[in-house]
């Protein structure tokens, strides 16, 4: 569990937050049911890689003028302009207590359905949880490699390699192998009737009138 040191706010206007993130800090808050609400600063290339270490589930603690709290990040805004974080909730959590999170679900394997020309669909790309704070994934790998052209693979098909419970029905669909396009799906144009086009009158009139002014 990484450990990173945050500063208490004291200023709380824009021109304060826009200093904070010009010295590489980010502005944030930090709450929970028994913790009252504190403006903090924290390093945001320690944040950063923290995250992408240990993934946007993972508890963190905040070390806040040497007091520890175990946190989760609720929310998180971003600059997508300037590629930078500018703000985020942290939420105290009770590591003895269930919490509902989205994980990132990762397709492994080679589908023989893929092999045999078949097309990969993945109509689900994050799953809904519930598990404590500390029996999080990172993110849950689904197998895919035994799935055929018309094979479904749905919620009660994942295997479940930890301590969470999925927040679905059973019957919602993770992956699947559509079968491969046929020649005739494929061709986009429609026969053309034979004959002139609708307005091919229009135009010989049109040609005809200028001839005709010419030769006047």
């Amino acid at each position: 569990m990484t450990t990173l040191k945050v500063k208490e706010r004291t200023e709380f206007t824009n021109s304060a937050r826009r200093k904070v993130r010009e010295q590489g800090h980010v502005p944030a808050v930090i709450y929970g049911k028994s913790t009252d609400a504190k403006s903090i600063s924290l390093d945001s290339i320690e944040l950063i890689k923290t995250l992408r270490e240990e993934g946007r589930n993972a508890i963190i603690k905040l070390d806040l003028n040497g007091k520890s709290h175990s946190v989760m990040l609720y929310e998180m805004q971003t600059d997508p302009l300037k590629n930078e974080i500018v703000h985020a909730d942290f939420h105290v959590v009770n590591l003895k207590e269930d919490v509902e999170v989205e994980v990132p679900i990762t397709l492994t394997g080679d589908a023989a359905g893929v092999k045999d020309g078949g097309v990969l669909q993945q109509p689900m790309y994050q799953a809904s949880i519930t598990a404590k704070p500390g029996d999080i994934p990172q993110s849950i790998e689904v197998d895919i490699s035994e799935l055929g052209v018309n094979d479904t693979l749905t919620i009660k098909d994942v295997k479940v390699s930890g301590k969470y419970t999925f927040n679905h029905e059973d019957d919602e669909v993770v992956a699947s192998i559509l079968p491969p396009q046929q020649e005739e799906e494929i061709d986009s144009g429609e026969q053309q009737e034979s004959g002139e086009p609708d307005n091919a009158e229009g135009r010989e009139n049109e040609e005809g009138s200028s001839e005709d002014e010419k030769q006047s």
